[in-house]
């Protein structure tokens, strides 16, 4: 299984030689001068965000929701840090990139719950600028955006949509398929045509060699396997590998789930750290439909992000041994 090839690839990382050789091959893949050199330099960094990423996510597993936001988040912003490190020789270049790069409001409103909440993102800090190094988007796709829409584009947290009647969601494919097929509804949805619709979705697919319509989809014929990747508007079931498309045209972004966790981890963060008293009301007395969704959001997490990141510095070793 890719889970247990991923886990030893972080073991394996666990050794300066290792570590310096795997670094090294990113940066002559780079072009970057010295590569031996700067590869010396930064294995040690690479090794402790590592490490610390992934005993924060182990330690954060085995104690109770109440401190997990905290440690879920700072192990996630370990391994984003170590990822950079194979991009971005010279991390951090200055100051300006070490804070989080979001903000939340200060202060919470009498009526306020989780879903309704919303994140901002701001110009300078370390979400855009890992966006942008690892995921290559340069501007964007929102300013802010609420918790409610960044749950409905985690395939794992679609269920719990369901039994609230709404369909956030919807399955296309699966990993590796060489035809999609988007279920003829979602043009209503879109306001789309079916060209449109199909013009709007072909830059995130590999080439396309025909398309045509059959029992109520839209089936795309594709030219090579669909394996999505770095920033797209399609989203991949963690266990069932399957591939997910957004049922509502305000949540078809183009972006990494990674950046989704982050925010929402974020988010949550603070209110544990600043917010004790609604923190504690919420998992105490379970008052209203935020519970659920967070406390199978951090199950979720926990598991996905090391996977994700992983896979990222497994995908670079791969890349650099062709």
């Amino acid at each position: 299984m890719l889970t247990n090839e991923i886990n030893t690839f972080y073991t394996y990382l666990q050794s300066q030689q290792n570590a310096q050789q795997y670094l090294a091959a990113c940066y002559r893949q780079l072009e970057f001068d010295n590569a031996s050199v700067k590869s010396f330099e930064n294995c040690n960094p690479f090794m402790h965000y590592l490490d610390h990423g992934v005993r924060f996510y182990d330690n954060g597993k085995r104690l109770e929701p109440l401190l997990q936001p905290m440690l879920f988040f700072y192990g996630m912003v370990h391994l984003i840090k170590a990822n950079l490190l194979t991009v971005r020789p010279e991390y951090p270049e200055s100051t300006a990139i070490l804070a989080h790069g979001v903000s939340t409001r200060k202060r919470k409103k009498r009526d306020y719950t989780f879903m309704g909440d919303e994140v901002k993102i701001q110009h300078n800090g370390l979400f855009s600028y890992f966006t942008t190094h690892l995921f290559s988007i340069r501007t964007q796709p929102f300013d802010k955006i609420k918790m409610n829409r960044l749950f409905a584009l985690i395939p794992e947290m679609d269920p719990l949509f369901q039994f609230h009647a709404e369909r956030k969601l919807t399955v296309i494919g699966e990993m590796g398929t060489k035809h999609v097929q988007f279920p003829v509804w979602l043009l209503d949805r879109y306001h789309l045509t079916d060209k449109a619709f199909i013009n709007r979705v072909k830059p995130y697919l590999p080439e396309i060699k025909e398309t045509h319509n059959k029992g109520g989809h839209i089936v795309v014929h594709l030219n090579d396997p669909l394996f999505p990747a770095g920033a797209s508007p399609f989203f991949t079931g963690m266990a069932d590998h399957r591939i997910y498309f957004p049922a509502d045209r305000e949540d078809f972004l183009p972006i990494s789930e990674v950046m989704v966790h982050y925010l929402l981890l974020y988010n949550l963060s603070m209110l544990c750290r600043y917010e004790p008293e609604w923190w504690g009301d919420l998992l105490a007395a379970k008052p209203d439909r935020d519970f659920p969704f967070i406390h199978s959001f951090l199950d979720v997490t926990a598991a996905k992000m090391p996977m994700l990141l992983g896979k990222c510095l497994l995908d670079n070793h791969a890349g650099t041994s062709e």
